[in-house]
């Protein structure tokens, strides 16, 4: 199991927001790789799906990279992994990087 926590700067105070990732399973045709997102107002589960362990968990960061950078939590500019607009370590598909801020869109932008 895989762990990050990011933090929401809510009016009342900073809010953890953890992300896991499991270990990939071997499904009958494919592998997925579950993941959950606890943001404040309720988690989040989500899968990726592969041909195999690594396509599955790839796929898997691809998703919580969208979750994150779609959700209003972003938007606000209240989430955080580190210091404020730096970034969350996690890709997103071709078509959203321009979300991207701080170091991911340095790098994968």
């Amino acid at each position: 199991m895989l762990r990050r926590t990011l933090t929401y700067a809510s009016e009342s105070g900073d809010i953890p927001v953890p992300i896991i990732i499991n270990s990939p399973r071997q499904g009958e045709r494919d592998w997925s790789c579950a993941y959950e997102i606890g943001w404040p107002d309720g988690s989040r589960h989500g899968f990726g799906y592969g041909i195999d362990a690594t396509q599955a968990m790839l796929l898997a960061f691809k998703a919580i990279g969208t979750d994150l950078y779609t959700s209003d939590y972003h938007r606000s500019g209240r989430l955080r992994w580190g210091k404020p607009g730096d970034s969350y370590g996690y890709p997103v598909p071709k078509n959203i990087r321009d979300l991207l801020v701080g170091n991911d869109a340095e790098y994968d932008g």
